[in-house]
């Protein structure tokens, strides 16, 4: 596994359009895609990356959310938010853990340390996304993201 060298915190980012802001005061739990159909479209592409970290840790600074809630592939309700002016996507509200909020990589100001270090929801990928075996890998959704906290934690160590 690659080592991943984490900025200095706090990091920022924000939506397409400059409306919304936000900032993250430390390290996330952990980066890693998610190829379930929702991710899918949600994205527009093979997969969606998600980085999980606790909602106290990520300060909206700016700008106007709109909510979505959505029923996800594992069953639980999701509320995703993102701006009201442009629609990007910036971070998942999982409503079964409150505590936590799953930021959109891809909107930070520099995403090139956010690298991923495992894949979950595989069995839904699309037959020419490559999985890199080597990684932590679950074919749903994982009854437990230690593993996938745990390689994030080697992997920045």
């Amino acid at each position: 596994m690659r080592e991943i060298e984490l900025p200095v915190f706090p990091v920022e980012g924000g939506c397409q359009c400059g409306a919304v802001r936000y900032r993250i005061t430390a390290p996330p739990l952990a980066v890693y895609n998610c190829h379930c159909r929702d991710c899918q479209r949600a994205s527009g592409a093979t997969h969606s990356m998600s980085m999980p970290i606790a909602r106290e840790r990520v300060e909206h600074l700016s700008g106007e959310l709109t909510a979505f809630d959505k029923p996800a592939d594992s069953g639980r309700t999701v509320r995703m938010l993102g701006c009201v002016r442009c629609g990007t996507k910036l971070w998942n509200e999982p409503l079964a853990s409150p505590a936590m909020l799953v930021v959109k990589p891809g909107t930070l100001d520099d995403p090139s340390w956010a690298a991923p270090i495992g894949n979950i929801w595989t069995a839904s990928r699309l037959p020419w996304a490559v999985i890199d075996a080597s990684q932590v890998n679950f074919p749903g959704q994982p009854p437990d993201r230690q593993p996938l906290y745990d390689a994030w934690s080697a992997a920045t160590a």
